[in-house]
């Protein structure tokens, strides 16, 4: 770490207007304001592919549009979430948040009033944008509002309501389609989002306390288009390859993105030099929870985009199942994880630290392999509970991982910049994601064969199987990246900087809001 980075780390503590020495009073309210918002876009992520069949009888939306109505939201929300968090801590998380609020409720009207699929295209990639303002926000509120002492309880909870709102989406987007409210068809999907979000709104804006970084610094705007770029130039080929064939043009933009990437850093490094206010604070790889998290983030994301494609495909084409159906045969898999999130934050990481999340992904781990045994025992007539039962021991690993996992990334993260780990934190997950769909055409289409899909049933239950196996690797090496982590799980971390020889003592709190 050069010189200059430490001496900014160690002012760090004294440059943030969050409101740290005494706890807001009304912080557990803002809480379930901001785990509203994050409930929303958890539940819209996934909602829309129930949707689909619908949304392209009505509007006559091409297969490529279908595509980018799913694929465009991602890629927006991808793009924009290391700015997003940026943008909080320069400008006011509250701020920030609540115009991420603004534009998600409007644009989700857009998508619900639109009669063609090119307004519909368009509203999506735009709610996507909207947000990547919206969700670092969460992260970073809860970070900068709750005490210490608090804050595993509240990330606990975090993760309930997170594995609750991905599983959520297929079946309330089910029960939305097929309960036809109004004869409305599709479109109260996104309509749902209109009272939630005005009421998100009047609610953030009385309840949520503002925070920023004291000092008055500028958005890195060429940082801002090197991490686009990059980001753009792998995140793209990586969603769009596996339906386009995999064209010359793909691994061209993947080669780009090493290079744009390389570009990023090289720049950061340099402002971070010079003194000034980098998108990414490339020192914060030097704590040992923000690294080592980051790539088990990166793993988890892996795991799942792998995963959950496979997994839905396997039940509504291999087994018959309707959506409503395939949503509630996976209900299972949300209560575990909210227990095992709950359970590991509140008793099992205190006392056991590391272990408990090195746990967790062998937990999970073993839940594909069980799941690997009994695709290919029973086949095509496997019953609704077998296709239940590995998702217990894959949901109580995946909680004991995501809730833990998170507070100890941001635990040594000055309030300064949590905005900034916030988005990075969310970026490299959805990486990891886009990365397993991409690696789904290896691991799962290809042993299902060439064809349609829909026409080979009997060869679904040999591909779903074949994929877990990658997904129970990803699980274990997890399990061998948390030796990255403290042994004691975080649990005596500080938001200072480690080169530091003592902890600065910081200002007090500023009411800027």
């Amino acid at each position: 770490m050069s010189e200059n980075e430490t001496l900014q780390n160690r002012r760090i503590a004294q440059n943030d207007t969050s409101p740290t020495n005494a706890a807001d009073p009304r912080r557990w309210a803002a809480l379930v304001v901001v785990l509203v918002a994050s409930f929303m876009d958890a539940v819209d992520v996934t909602v829309v592919h129930i949707a689909l069949p619908d949304i392209q009888a009505e509007t006559g939306a091409s297969t490529a549009q279908v595509q980018w109505i799913t694929g465009g939201y991602a890629l927006a929300f991808a793009l924009g979430l290391i700015t997003g968090g940026r943008l909080g801590d320069l400008f006011g998380r509250k701020k920030v948040f609540l115009l991420g609020v603004v534009g998600f409720t409007l644009t989700s009207l857009v998508c619900g009033v639109a009669g063609n699929p090119e307004v519909l295209l368009a509203g999506r990639v735009a709610q996507g944008a909207m947000a990547a303002l919206m969700v670092p926000q969460v992260l970073s509120i809860i970070h900068v509002t709750f005490p210490e002492r608090e804050r595993g309880k509240v990330f606990g909870i975090y993760g309930s309501v997170m594995a609750l709102g991905t599983l959520a989406g297929p079946l309330v987007g089910a029960l939305l389609v097929e309960g036809d409210l109004f004869g409305l068809g599709w479109r109260p999907i996104f309509l749902v989002n209109l009272p939630l979000g005005a009421a998100g709104l009047i609610a953030g804006a009385l309840l949520i306390s503002e925070s920023k970084a004291a000092r008055a610094a500028r958005l890195d705007l060429a940082g801002v288009v090197l991490a686009t770029a990059g980001l753009l130039t792998l995140v793209l080929p990586l969603t769009q390859g596996r339906e386009l064939g995999w064209p010359a043009w793909t691994y061209g933009s993947m080669a780009a993105s090493v290079l744009l990437l390389t570009a990023f850093v090289a720049w950061e490094r340099r402002l971070a030099r010079r003194g000034g206010s980098p998108l990414v604070v490339l020192s914060l790889f030097s704590r040992r929870g923000f690294a080592g998290g980051q790539g088990v983030q990166l793993l988890f994301g892996l795991a799942s985009g792998v995963f959950f494609l496979a997994w839905t495909l396997y039940l509504q084409l291999g087994l018959g199942f309707s959506p409503l159906k395939a949503g509630l045969s996976g209900m299972p898999l949300s209560a575990a994880m909210m227990a095992g999130a709950g359970l590991s934050m509140q008793v099992l990481v205190p006392r056991f630290g590391r272990g408990v999340l090195q746990a967790g992904g062998l937990l999970a781990a073993a839940g594909m392999v069980l799941f690997v045994a009994l695709a290919n025992h029973y086949g095509t007539d496997i019953a609704v509970w077998q296709t239940m039962m590995p998702l217990i021991p894959m949901g109580l690993g995946m909680g004991m991982i995501i809730a833990p996992l998170t507070d100890i990334i941001l635990s040594d993260v000055p309030h300064e910049y949590a905005g900034s780990a916030s988005g990075l934190t969310n970026t490299t997950l959805q990486l990891g994601q886009a990365i397993g769909v991409a690696l789904s055409s290896v691991v799962f289409f290809d042993r299902l064969g060439p064809g349609d899909p829909t026409t080979q049933a009997h060869r679904m239950p040999h591909a779903f199987a074949g994929s877990l196996w990658y997904v129970a690797a990803a699980f274990t090496a997890a399990f061998v990246v948390l030796f990255a982590l403290p042994r004691d799980g975080g649990r005596t971390g500080t938001a200072t900087d480690p080169a530091a020889p003592e902890q600065q003592p910081q200002a007090e709190p500023v009411s800027v809001g």
